[in-house]
């Protein structure tokens, strides 16, 4: 009997990473023009427009787009999720991803031809609730990132028809997802309503007062302050073939819009890797481990997926807010595949690793501007010339040079070049 392929779905915070998500193994992509899609950041990177041709992008591919609208309205924004809803349906999103039962009814009476996907921010953790948001017309539950393997085998078990949405990847709450206020109280920006300013992961001084002396005493932990409320980054890529042999999972969501093209690349890359070696019976976790480790991360856990928090002790990275990858990027091609843009220092004869999607042949080359050979199962690329579009010659370049540089070959569209840093 063939098994049912889950589904790889990667986020989409601008037209370049919804494009680089899709080049590299994504089957679906989610995304939003709309201020209440959860991610005011990257709402300011698609407008109305560019949202519509990256539908029409997304189709021409034979893949899928969810909308966004995953927010809390107050009454005085109703008129625009109104709005939104009716502006998404003109586009043909394959989905809409929702929170609130309110807005579950407004889209069923607007589209109702378009599946309803249960954002993670309606926190369901069980059976009872998940069968509410079935009635209510909810094609597809977007798990609470708390929940346990065996708890979603209970839902698919009392509710088969019920798609069952999982995040495999990406940043932690601190708080139960969603329902943190502490951004809210020192900055005014509400998490639910997506302009989170990440306050858990700052540095903070914390001190020890004696009220009979008044004696008080500054707690340190290391230099760069104290984080006691940084969690650490979530990756489940050793446990995809644990979560695929369960059978009840129909797709594996990374997490990230506000992130980079980098981070979009190798999560989809690596996580489609993973998904394709565990239907060929070829899977090897260490190798995504790997990795996933040349992204900027906080440190990884497995979430609560499969050990529940208090078997645990390592889900906080209480050192620093951003841990440096591996590797540093230093340039991405074009979608031409003919020329590159520096994202760090390019130098003349300098050896660059080259990374592209797995179903991309990369192809060797020696010629005047440089060459691309095959070293220990890795692609690198060098420069003996540097010419940029306009024909102006450089030595080297540098990531605020906006020119786009001339490779010496072609390369699949959105590769990037890489160096290792550390082990």
């Amino acid at each position: 009997m063939t098994k049912k392929r889950v589904e790889l779905l990667s986020p989409a915070g601008n037209f370049e990473k919804l494009k680089i998500a899709l080049t590299y193994g994504a089957d679906a992509v989610y995304g939003g023009f709309s201020s209440l899609s959860l991610r005011n950041r990257s709402v300011k990177e698609f407008d109305e427009n560019s949202f519509k041709d990256a539908v029409n992008y997304t189709h021409k591919l034979g893949k899928k787009i969810y909308f966004t609208l995953n927010g809390f309205p107050y009454n005085s924004q109703i008129k625009l999720v109104k709005k939104s809803i009716e502006k998404a349906v003109d586009m043909k999103v394959d989905a809409f991803i929702v929170s609130t039962p309110g807005v579950i009814k407004l889209t069923k009476e607007i589209a109702p031809h378009i599946p309803i996907h249960l954002s993670t921010q309606a926190n369901v953790m069980n059976y009872l609730d998940a069968e509410v948001y079935r009635d209510l017309g909810v094609k597809r539950i977007i798990a609470a990132r708390e929940i346990s393997l065996k708890d979603l085998s209970e839902i698919k078990k009392r509710l088969p028809e019920l798609e069952l949405e999982i995040f495999v990847h990406g940043s932690m709450c601190f708080a139960y997802s969603g329902r943190c206020l502490i951004s809210s109280l020192q900055s005014g920006r509400v998490p639910n309503r997506g302009s989170c300013a990440n306050d858990c992961r700052f540095p903070y001084t914390l001190y020890a007062k004696n009220e009979d002396s008044g004696t008080l005493l500054k707690l340190e932990q290391n230099d760069n302050g104290t984080h006691i409320m940084n969690a650490k980054d979530l990756n489940l890529s050793s446990y995809v073939d644990e979560i695929l042999k369960s059978g009840v999972i129909d797709s594996l969501k990374i997490e990230g819009r506000t992130k980079s093209p980098y981070y979009t690349a190798i999560t989809a890359r690596t996580y489609k890797m993973a998904i394709d070696d565990y239907y060929q019976d070829l899977f090897d976790k260490q190798k995504y481990e790997k990795e996933l480790l040349s992204t900027k991360h906080r440190g990884f856990n497995e979430g609560y997926l499969v050990k529940r928090p208090y078997e645990k002790s390592d889900t906080q990275n209480l050192e620093e807010s951003i841990s440096e990858g591996t590797h540093q990027v230093y340039a991405i091609v074009d979608e031409s595949g003919e020329y590159f843009f520096a994202r760090d220092k390019v130098e003349l004869f300098q050896e660059y690793e080259v990374v592209s999607p797995l179903d991309k042949d990369i192809k060797m080359c020696d010629n005047d501007i440089g060459s691309i050979c095959k070293k220990n199962d890795r692609y690198l690329i060098s420069f003996k010339k540097m010419i940029a579009k306009n024909g102006k010659s450089y030595e080297e370049i540098h990531s605020g040079n906006t020119n786009a540089i001339q490779l010496p070959c072609k390369l699949p569209s959105f590769s990037f070049f890489r160096k290792k840093i550390k082990d």
